[in-house]
C-alpha cells in the first residue's frame, strides 16, 4: 500500500465516524501522508454576536484538519496542544479552506501547521498542533 492509499483509506475510516466536522458543515477535500485540505463555507449559525465567524468554528475547521493529518498513516493520534492565531475576521457567505502540513515528526510527537484561508487566499488563522500517538490503527492493515 502506498503512503496516498494509507492517507486515504485511514481517513475514510475516521469521516466514517466524524459526527462533529460532518455536523458543523465541513468537507474533506483531500489527504496524503501528514497532510490534509477541508473546507467549510460560513452561515450565519456559525457567526458571533459581532456578525462575523466564531472562532470556535475556525478552530474547529482547522483541529480537524489537523487530525485528519496527523492521523494519515494510520496509526491512531491525537492532539496534545494546539495554539491558534487569528489574523482576519471570516464572514457569513466565506468558504474557508483549512491546509495541513506535518513540519516534524519524531517517535510518537508530530507539529502540525495548519493555515485557514478564506476564498480569495486571504489568511484568516493559523494554528500550529502537537500530536501525540496512541495505541490502535484506524483500519486494520
Amino acid at each position: 500500500m502506498t503512503p496516498k492509499e494509507r492517507a486515504v483509506r485511514a481517513a475514510e475510516a475516521m469521516w466514517t465516524e466524524d459526527g462533529a466536522s460532518k455536523w458543523l458543515g465541513m468537507t474533506l477535500v483531500s489527504v496524503d501522508e501528514g497532510m490534509a485540505v477541508m473546507t467549510l463555507k460560513v452561515q450565519k449559525h456559525h457567526c458571533n454576536g459581532h456578525g462575523m465567524c466564531h472562532g470556535g468554528i475556525t478552530f474547529s475547521l482547522a483541529d480537524s484538519c489537523f487530525a485528519f493529518a496527523c492521523n494519515s498513516r494510520n496509526q491512531s493520534t491525537v492532539a496534545q496542544n494546539n495554539t491558534m492565531t487569528y489574523t482576519a475576521p471570516a464572514q457569513v457567505g466565506d468558504v474557508l479552506t483549512a491546509t495541513a502540513r506535518e513540519v516534524s515528526l519524531t517517535g510518537r510527537s508530530g507539529i502540525y501547521d495548519v493555515c485557514v484561508t478564506d476564498q480569495n487566499g486571504k489568511t484568516i488563522a493559523e494554528m500550529r498542533g502537537l500530536s501525540r500517538a496512541i495505541n490502535g490503527q484506524l483500519f486494520t492493515e
